[in-house]
């Protein structure tokens, strides 16, 4: 599929190679912690510098996964949220929500300058903004929420922004950073604290024992306390792929205009949703835009929706050509509040953290804080906000149907993938553009759902619980934790 910019996150590309060593022998510790994303290597630095012995298991490659290619603002900003959570929670509750969200924009700023981490590290206000007159009340209503929960916010008459707004709330003195370069530089505290981190080391098996047993490959960590930092959790007694609901966004970051950067952090609350901020890459400044979102696997066709994005921008926003583009995941909890923390009573000394809403720097690093504490064994009073265990809808994902399904291979465009129906079975065929032909099963391995091809970013999607596989079958994202099966075409 013709799309314009490098399929590749910029944050990414600027960020340092890093060359952590993989699992190579079973062992011992105190905390394993299983993904270094923000939520792991947060947990991983506090109880680090408290000399707790901490282990961190990286799948791939540290800063190269759901953090990484976030729009990273770190913010407690979150678009309408005050408002929905003083109706949902009360004002307790929103409260313990802003505090949580305003600390970790302070504490990240803190240790950011503590492990002097190269980050882009920019202090900016953030906004939310609409275009449709008719929704001011809600920026109106929305700030009146927040000012009464402790937090600064401002209405304003429009936006600073280069097209027509109706109005704006502004969050002063937040920021923004280079996500992947953060988590490089905050993986270096880690280590230079006593952590010790692995890369490459997909964990396959958590299982209680006398201890926990991490497994990962022919090796095992055995620990008093594990943490599944992985976007999904990929063990434990709770369902949370029924509990919350994947869903990706599309991103695209355009060469910047000379003379006409956004000053500021800005999303609006108007559908579809764009989100809006200044980077930069190797070359110099950009411009990052971020789509509406859309259920994981769930859309036949997501390089139309690049398209589409292109098309706003063309429209509304001074901007040169489009250097980079890509596409994240995250997870939707029902009440729009993650879910974190301890398992109990079921599962003493497992750790969750998921479901983000898209607002997952800030919430991530409270989250990473709120184990750290908890596994410390000190009182913590965002525990009862993220409760991992309360009440919520039990079929809140509504998981879908694969969208590839295709008559034959022949049907199949050169470049692209394609489900077709083998006897009971279903096989994923991408042909690549030098005519080689991968083929592998199309169930995930995580529950049998049959995936979706994923047009833009060559990925098998599943339409269920959000695993992702490369072309070729290999696991990208969890909750999987295996790859898809390899298969043949009779005429192979």
């Amino acid at each position: 599929m013709d799309l314009p910019g490098r399929s590749e996150c910029c944050w990414i590309a600027c960020a340092p190679e890093t060359a952590y060593r993989c699992l190579q022998e079973s062992g011992n510790t105190e905390v394993a912690i299983i993904g270094a994303g923000i939520v792991g290597l947060s947990a991983a630095y506090v109880l680090a510098r408290a000399g707790i012995s901490v282990t961190v298991l990286e799948a791939r490659k540290i800063g190269r996964q759901v953090t990484g290619r976030s729009t990273a603002k770190i913010t407690s900003q979150h678009a309408l949220i005050y408002g929905h959570l003083i109706r949902k929670f009360g004002v307790d509750l929103a409260r313990l929500y802003a505090d949580a969200n305003q600390t970790a924009v302070a504490r990240i700023c803190q240790w950011i300058g503590d492990a002097h981490i190269a980050c882009d590290l920019e202090r900016k206000d953030a906004y939310a903004y609409t275009c449709k007159a008719m929704r001011r009340t809600s920026i109106e209503a929305e700030a009146a929420a927040a000012r009464s929960l402790g937090l600064q916010a401002e209405v304003l008459r429009s936006a600073p922004l280069p097209f027509a707004t109706a109005g704006a709330l502004r969050f002063p003195d937040q920021a923004q950073f280079n996500p992947a370069q953060y988590l490089v530089g905050l993986a270096a505290a880690v280590k230079d604290s006593g952590g010790r981190i692995f890369e490459d080391t997909r964990v396959t098996s958590v299982k209680p024992r006398k201890r926990w047993r991490v497994t990962a490959g022919r090796h095992h960590i055995d620990t008093e306390h594990v943490v599944l930092a992985t976007n999904l959790p990929i063990a434990g007694p709770i369902h949370f792929d029924e509990l919350t609901q994947p869903r990706c966004h599309i991103v695209m970051a355009f060469r910047a205009t000379p003379g006409q950067s956004i000053d500021g952090m800005f999303i609006d609350i108007d559908r579809p949703t764009h989100s809006l901020r200044m980077g930069r890459d190797a070359e110099g400044p950009l411009l990052v835009i971020l789509g509406s979102k859309f259920k994981t696997g769930q859309d036949g066709d997501v390089a139309r929706r690049f398209r589409q994005l292109e098309r706003w921008v063309r429209g509304n926003v001074p901007a040169g050509d489009v250097a980079w583009r890509w596409v994240n995941e995250d997870y939707d909890s029902p009440d729009r509040v993650p879910f974190v923390g301890e398992s109990l009573p079921k599962a003493p000394g497992l750790y969750v953290a998921t479901g983000f809403n898209g607002w997952g720097i800030s919430n991530g690093t409270a989250a990473g804080m709120t184990i750290a504490d908890q596994i410390r064994g000190r009182a913590n009073p965002w525990s009862a906000l993220y409760d991992p265990a309360r009440s919520a809808p039990k079929h809140f994902n509504q998981g879908g149907e694969s969208k590839s399904l295709t008559r034959s291979v022949d049907a199949i465009p050169v470049g692209q993938g394609g489900v077709i129906k083998r006897g009971k079975e279903k096989i994923a065929v991408f042909k690549s553009v030098d005519g080689k032909r991968h083929v592998v099963s199309a169930s995930c391995t995580h529950m049998g759902c049959i995936v979706t091809w994923n047009n833009a970013s060559l990925t098998w999607d599943c339409p269920c619980h959000g695993s992702m596989f490369s072309y070729d079958g290999q696991v990208i994202h969890g909750p999987a934790t295996k790859p898809l099966a390899p298969r043949k075409l009779a005429s192979d």
